[in-house]
């Protein structure tokens, strides 16, 4: 149950990432991406530096593993939404980010033998026709004229991206103590990042970061889903795996939707309040286990 209540945290944090995400969305992708990496490694650097030096070895000894967590869940994930949101729109992006626990689920089988019973894959197809039904508002019109183009190739990265950082999260993480390893990927992350930011520079100029809504975004996103959603993350896998962990983020459009409603002032259609009862649904009936039968059972 405290892994479930983790994951949902993590779940609505990451749902103010993307309503965040809109709000500044004037800034360019690379540019957010680094100055949230940028935020979350000054704010954990005095949490982790012991961690970090008592387990250099440790590090050093697993640098591909490091390396690995680094790329995917800290630098490039979140970095690839940004910049497809540049070429397609919000209802693609939505959509092929719900898909990343059918992903996860499909590579969790092949890698790390994972096995889900009847109820919990009923479970994990409700989820995610909830949250396509959400995105869409249940209009089959929408799903027809989407129209994929560079921005949904950047997505399928983004979603590879995420479901190989949550495998490794569950085969590496226990390796590596918990503040340490943030500062040694959001290290790793800011280096990688800066350069491409860079160019971003270098074409449009320095943008204009200094805005108090725009400090206010970027202090959210370097704090909470880059630090505190992460940490909820890594423990949530860890405990259930990346296969249950993942269904979670179906509850991405819900909250989104709710959050939308609450601060945007956006309207929610009676559609879309059922799509999410259904996600909510699916997520209860994947994640229910009320017998040793029902849990996740491995080879």
């Amino acid at each position: 149950m405290k892994a479930y209540l983790l994951l949902l945290l993590t779940a609505i944090i990451f749902s103010g990432n993307i309503i965040v995400g809109k709000v500044i969305n004037e800034l360019p992708p690379y540019t957010i991406a680094f100055f949230r990496t940028a935020i979350a490694f000054l704010v954990i650097l005095p949490l982790g530096w012991k961690e970090v030096r008592r387990y250099k070895r440790t590090f050093v000894q697993e640098w591909k593993a490091v390396l690995g967590l680094a790329l995917t869940g800290v630098a490039f994930f979140n970095s690839f939404i940004y910049a497809s949101l540049q070429f397609t729109t919000t209802t693609n992006v939505a959509i092929m980010e719900a898909s990343i626990p059918v992903v996860t689920i499909i590579c969790s089988m092949l890698f790390l033998h994972e096995r889900l019973n009847k109820k919990q894959w009923l479970g994990v197809v409700l989820s995610l026709g909830g949250a396509v039904w959400v995105i869409t508002e249940g209009s089959w019109g929408v799903i027809r004229s989407l129209d994929f183009n560079t921005g949904d190739m950047i997505m399928i990265a983004a979603v590879a991206a995420w479901t190989i950082y949550s495998i490794l999260v569950k085969i590496h993480m226990m390796k590596f103590p918990v503040y340490g390893s943030l500062v040694v990927m959001l290290a790793i992350a800011n280096i990688v990042l800066l350069p491409i930011a860079f160019l971003e520079w270098n074409a449009g100029g320095f943008p204009d970061i200094f805005q108090p809504g725009r400090i206010a975004g970027l202090l959210y996103l370097g704090i909470f889903p880059s630090l505190i959603a992460l940490v909820l993350w890594n423990k949530g896998v860890e405990e259930v795996g990346p296969s249950q962990a993942s269904v979670f983020l179906n509850l991405l459009p819900v909250f989104v939707m709710a959050g939308s409603l609450l601060f945007l002032e956006e309207t929610v259609t009676l559609v879309q309040f059922l799509g999410a009862l259904v996600v909510i649904g699916g997520v209860f009936l994947t994640t229910k286990v009320s017998s040793a039968a029902e849990n996740v059972t491995r080879k």
